[in-house]
């Protein structure tokens, strides 16, 4: 019994520290690529009229290479069309605490806060499967020069086995 070796789905993560922005502001920018497809989030992201996005689209763009790099360490095929924002969040970062002048010699504290932005992408677990399929495929079968012209061929057969409709105005 030959036990078969399943690749898991590949995740990568990134992340930003020191982000000068306030926390709050940034989690209102991630909430809204939560759970989206990677392309998805990246065009939101593109669009949104806040100053962090540009923030948080480096560190999505950052995420998404780091699967690539992944998949090309692990010798695996990935397609980045595939990637989900899987987890995202905002933590707080150290605060930089300054004085400001105020009437009669004081000074009045106040605090410019920092954010440590932190993006997961990974790949959907039906495309982690194909792929893994598709390996095992390309393992099993022929393989050099002529293992490729048949597979080419038993492409083209298939391709041209599937049923047409009727045509249009006919």
């Amino acid at each position: 019994m030959a036990a078969e070796t399943v690749s898991p789905a590949i995740e990568a993560l990134a992340r930003g520290k020191y982000v000068r922005v306030s926390p709050q502001k940034a989690r209102l920018v991630i909430d809204l690529i939560r759970g989206r497809r990677a392309g998805e989030a990246l065009h939101t992201l593109r669009f949104t009229k806040k100053r962090v996005a540009k923030d948080v689209a480096k560190v999505l763009r950052s995420a998404i290479a780091n699967a690539e790099r992944k998949a090309d360490d692990a010798g695996t095929p990935l397609d980045v069309d595939t990637l989900f924002v899987s987890q995202c969040f905002v933590n707080e970062g150290p605060r930089w605490k300054r004085l400001r002048p105020a009437p009669m010699g004081r000074g009045f504290r106040y605090q410019k806060r920092t954010s440590h932005i932190v993006v997961s992408v990974a790949e959907h677990h039906v495309a982690a499967a194909g792929r893994v399929a598709a390996a095992a495929a390309d393992a099993e079968g022929p393989s050099g020069m002529r293992g490729a012209v048949h597979r080419a061929r038993k492409a083209l057969i298939k391709k041209s086995q599937t049923p047409r409709g009727k045509k249009a105005g006919g």
